[in-house]
């Protein structure tokens, strides 16, 4: 694929940012544009594959995650988590502490846009061959998760269509309005589970958009607080006092989704908050793995 020195510069609609506004991004497109070009990666090995029965949350870990919630109060802090169990994930319960509410989702709701394109692909009704400004619908997907770009973001949500992101969403169980770009750790939590699961894509949609949650441009949150022997496929967002990290995590046969939306007042406050995603998820990793 050839390279180009930017994106066609496109309007970003209301509710459309990430932390990736302040970073450069020539950079992401020169990396993004070399995994591009390599070939597609094989599912990983779980994908589909049953967890052990039960998942692993009890009273200990909900004392855990709300006394840490409860510690931090001077934020606005949910979580929610939710063990996917190839097939039976829809059947599982989803664990949600502290806010409940929607928050602004940021970032993490590419995921969401990501896998309505793939959808639209899938049903024959867009290629990933397709042109969408300077470059391919692949490498806008590419970006647009893995370095968080807002302009592959935009020409991503105008493919899919405002009112094709909510309907699509909606057949998830999942309420979602782009103009508000708001969602519930819960709902967030089900985006994930039925992406791992592979319910939602097929084998080699699901693999190449989780491989395009692995080594992004921002490793510092949930992936900086795992154990060894935990492979994660994230997708994080900071939008003014919104500080998010979206995960699934997986080892020895045992996967969860993990989702921990944080709010401050005080946009000086990052590094207290990714403090607080980290404490939050060594308390899981150490409960459910």
């Amino acid at each position: 694929m050839a390279t180009c020195a930017a994106l066609l510069a496109v309007a970003v609609p209301v509710g459309v940012h990430s932390a990736a506004q302040a970073r450069s991004t020539s950079a992401a497109r020169s990396s993004a544009t070399k995994k591009q070009a390599s070939a597609r990666p094989a599912a990983p090995p779980s994908i589909g594959a049953a967890a052990a029965a039960g998942d692993g949350v009890g009273p200990d870990l909900d004392a855990k995650i709300n006394g840490i919630i409860d510690a931090n109060d001077q934020y606005q802090v949910g979580v929610a988590l939710l063990e996917i169990s190839g097939d039976a994930a829809t059947g599982q319960t989803v664990h949600q502490y502290g806010i409940h509410e929607p928050f602004e989702a940021a970032s993490t709701a590419k995921v969401l846009a990501a896998e309505a394109y793939y959808h639209l692909v899938e049903t024959g009704a867009a290629s990933l061959d397709d042109q969408l400004g300077a470059y391919s619908a692949a490498f806008q997907l590419q970006a647009m998760i893995q370095q968080s770009d807002n302009d592959s973001w935009s020409l991503i949500e105008h493919a899919v269509g405002y009112q094709g992101l909510t309907d699509y969403a909606a057949s998830l169980g999942v309420n979602y309005n782009p103009n508000d770009n708001t969602l519930t750790t819960a709902d967030m939590a089900r985006i994930l589970a039925g992406l791992y699961s592979g319910r939602l894509l097929n084998s080699a949609d699901t693999a190449q958009l989780l491989s395009t949650m692995q080594d992004t441009n921002d490793e510092t949150l949930i992936p900086a607080a795992l154990p060894a022997g935990v492979t994660v496929y994230h997708k994080y967002g900071e939008l003014g006092g919104e500080l998010h990290d979206a995960a699934i995590l997986t080892k020895d046969g045992h996967t969860y989704a993990l989702v921990i939306y944080t709010k401050a007042e005080d946009l000086g406050s990052v590094e207290e908050r990714t403090d607080v995603i980290h404490q939050l998820t060594a308390a899981v990793t150490d409960a459910v793995f």
